[in-house]
């Protein structure tokens, strides 16, 4: 009988894998873009600025699901809009069969926010939200199939005062950041009666010109005719041009509130062209309509567009309330923005701690807490390396120091902090009394220049 054998020896084998095929790199969806670091730098501080900016006008915080019932937007945006027709990323929920939608944009989940919490029955609400909104159309510069908006909206305001108010926000926007040549155009809509004696004449005449109409226009005229007036076929820009006009159809009510808007943006300085052509592509629009317009986005330049919506509440079952609001690109808003400015974004961290020796790792951990509790912004070095090797990374952090500890600062309780921006230097400080001293060192100047 053999002896039993030593687990101790026993060789392990292992299979040889190495013929097998890796595994297929996955890929973001088209359209679908990851941010980086460097980049979310530039997004929070553009976040930054425009939370302050909408505070200093009184506007509040919303959050509303990414997921809604896709009937939302079939009734609030409409059934023959292009967004509801082709561009929507819509699903069967496999468990209970309901009908969702990824949100193509924000004001018909604010809207429904409101009507289902009441928002609007003690006092009219200024709200604002910001995130990722999803369209199933193709990528190209500027328009992805999942971007990120600006919505603000103001609801239960009626009045030319609220319009205007809006337009201003956006001219002081423009100014804050240092935008140039961005131009704003305004239309009017009129009432839903007004726009439905215009959309008549509209059917009467490119009905009598359809030979003339292209394809795409042909499939809007009985459905969207205002569409049309929309459109980008050079062939066309004549035809359209000589169709009738919807301000001939405005009445008396419709035109004094324009004419309000109007003079409120005057009498603030604000520049404009009234645009009798422009329309928004969304059903829910009456009254005011604007976009902010640059050339110097190419075909995609408008980054910001607005209008009054008086109906849509209504529409999604909630009581008549009066609304008005804009949306804002803001891939293309940091596009330019970034065009127009210098690089010149505060540093994440304030210190960089790197060590020389397991002791000092460990004394460091400690330390860093410490002067985390003090207020600074600190990036302990991780995963080891030379002294060479961590003060690169030290560099690389965008740190405005480094403290540096090693077997004698240890033994004398000090800290070595060297300075990585402007002139270069080095200095020791009590470990006691650190986070003063860095204090000192990094933020004096500030205080002295308030």
């Amino acid at each position: 009988m053999s002896e039993p054998r030593d687990p101790e020896k026993i060789a392990v084998v292992r299979p040889d894998r190495s013929s097998e095929p890796r595994p297929s790199r996955l890929q973001a969806v088209k359209g679908m873009n990851d941010i980086l670091p460097n980049e979310c730098a530039h997004w929070d501080q553009l976040e930054l600025i425009l939370k302050d900016w909408l505070r200093c006008y009184g506007y509040r915080g919303i959050r509303t699901p990414v997921l809604e019932p896709t009937p939302l937007f079939r009734r609030g945006i409409g059934e023959v809009t292009d967004i509801v027709e082709k561009e929507m990323f819509s699903f069967t929920d496999r468990l209970n069969g309901d009908e969702l939608t990824l949100r193509p944009e924000f004001t018909a989940g604010i809207a429904r926010s409101v009507i289902e919490h009441n928002l609007t029955y003690a006092a009219p609400q200024r709200v604002f939200s910001m995130g990722p909104v999803f369209r199933h159309e193709r990528p190209q510069r500027g328009r992805y199939r999942q971007f990120h908006q600006l919505d603000v909206e103001a609801l239960g305001f009626s009045g030319p005062d609220v319009d205007a108010e809006l337009i201003v926000m956006l001219s002081r926007l423009w100014a804050d950041l240092g935008l140039q040549n961005i131009r704003l155009e305004l239309n009017c809509l009129g009432s839903a009666q007004e726009r439905k004696a215009h959309r008549q004449s509209l059917i009467d005449y490119f009905s009598e010109n359809e030979a003339l109409l292209d394809e795409d226009a042909r499939r809007r005229l009985h459905t969207n005719p205002l569409r049309i007036l929309d459109t980008k076929n050079p062939a066309m820009q004549a035809l359209v041009d000589a169709a009738p006009r919807l301000e001939s159809h405005l009445g008396e009510e419709s035109k004094a509130h324009f004419e309000g808007v109007q003079r409120l943006l005057k009498d603030c300085g604000v520049v404009f062209t009234v645009n009798p052509r422009l329309v928004r592509g969304l059903d829910y629009y009456n009254l005011t309509v604007f976009e902010w317009i640059t050339d110097q986005l190419g075909s995609q330049g408008t980054i910001c567009g607005g209008g009054r919506y008086d109906g849509l509440v209504e529409v999604l079952g909630g009581k008549p309330t009066p609304a008005v609001g804009f949306a804002i690109g803001l891939e293309r808003l940091l596009e330019l923005w970034s065009e127009t400015r210098l690089d010149d974004l505060p540093a994440e961290v304030d210190c960089y701690m790197v060590y020389q020796s397991e002791n000092a790792r460990r004394r460091s951990f400690s330390l860093a807490e410490q002067l985390r509790d003090a207020g600074l912004n600190v990036l302990l070095h991780g995963g080891g390396g030379s002294m060479k090797s961590q003060m690169k990374r030290a560099d690389q952090s965008g740190a405005s120091v480094a403290v540096i500890l090693g077997d004698d600062e240890l033994q004398a309780g000090t800290a070595t902090v060297k300075v990585l921006r402007g002139e270069s230097s080095q200095m020791q400080f009590q470990q006691d009394g650190l986070s003063d001293a860095l204090y000192d060192l990094l933020f004096s100047d500030d205080e002295g220049t308030e």
